[in-house]
């Protein structure tokens, strides 16, 4: 109670005190003394992001929903708004721009995974059905299929004789993911593949594949990928970066599953919330970089 009566009274009153106060000793506005403290990366953009939102300027709580187009002017209204003189501090402009691709590009990033998330497979689209026998020949080069409805799917993972009803829940978000780790580390998802067939602590690949895409998609969604990327990626966060965090899922889940050594695939659901975790702790690290240690292919 205390603590909410504290943080109520500090951002209502006290914070606007001692902002106006560092402005008068230091002649620069918040948002110029976080640029200048802290180097690039999820430290600067997770304070500016705060700043912004923090702030009873409408032109600079509109800087955290701009589209690519408007930032340019948009930058250009905060250093009127803030009155700040550029070559005074000529590397504030640079700073702040790559702070607002960052944030701006998140929430873009996150409509595009959305977007992809509610794409329904269709067998009636070529790209679709490409996409999916793709998969296979990636993770099972030595055995064809003997026809599209078959139990042979069963070898990589799925329920049933037609994939297509395992990506209900994701959409094309999960066979883009699964597809994405096989392209980009071929020899680590056939290895994980390999582990997923073991008698005894085997799994079944592509339904974990989803299930993995999920818990992907959903802590983008709390924003908890947001300090991941702020360190990870320089600029504007791209699809490809959405499917590499994902490939760092599904390689280290299945050595987290080896090592934990579940008696059955019973007890899925357990390690699972125990492997999500471990991930989310990760991710409230100020300096977290999530990202696959095995070679890509070439």
């Amino acid at each position: 109670m205390l603590g909410y009566i504290w943080q109520c009274f500090y951002s209502s009153c006290l914070r606007f005190w001692l902002k106006w106060l560092l402005r008068i000793l230091t002649g620069r506005c918040e948002l110029q003394r976080i640029c200048a403290r802290c180097k690039a990366g999820a430290l600067r953009t997770s304070q500016i992001e705060y700043s912004l939102k923090s702030s009873k300027s409408k032109v600079l709580r509109a800087a955290l929903s701009l589209k690519e187009n408007d930032l340019e002017d948009h930058l250009a209204q905060i250093i009127r708004e803030k009155r700040i003189k550029e070559q005074k501090d000529n590397t504030f402009k640079v700073n702040l721009r790559q702070c607002l691709f960052q944030i701006n590009g998140y929430n873009n990033l996150f409509e595009a995974v959305e977007e992809l998330r509610k794409e329904v497979f269709d067998s009636e689209t070529e790209e679709h059905e490409h996409m999916l026998l793709k998969l296979w020949e990636l993770l099972m080069p030595s055995e064809k299929l003997e026809s599209r409805i078959t139990k042979q799917w069963g070898n990589i993972g799925f329920q049933g004789d037609d994939p297509k009803t395992d990506f209900r829940g994701m959409g094309m978000l999960g066979l883009t993911n699964l597809l994405f780790f096989s392209e980009k580390y071929t020899d680590a998802a056939r290895q994980v593949l390999s582990h997923a067939n073991h008698p005894t602590l085997g799994y079944s690949y592509a339904i974990v594949g989803i299930n993995l895409t999920e818990m992907a998609y959903s802590l983008m969604k709390s924003d908890a990928l947001k300090l991941h990327f702020y360190n990870t990626v320089s600029g504007k966060p791209q699809m490809q970066d959405f499917h590499q965090f994902y490939c760092y899922l599904a390689y280290e889940f299945d050595k987290f599953w080896l090592e934990e050594e579940p008696e059955s695939i019973m007890e899925f659901n357990r390690y699972r919330e125990k492997f999500h975790d471990k991930v989310k702790g990760q991710l409230q690290v100020p300096e977290v970089t999530l990202l696959v240690t095995v070679d890509p292919e070439k």
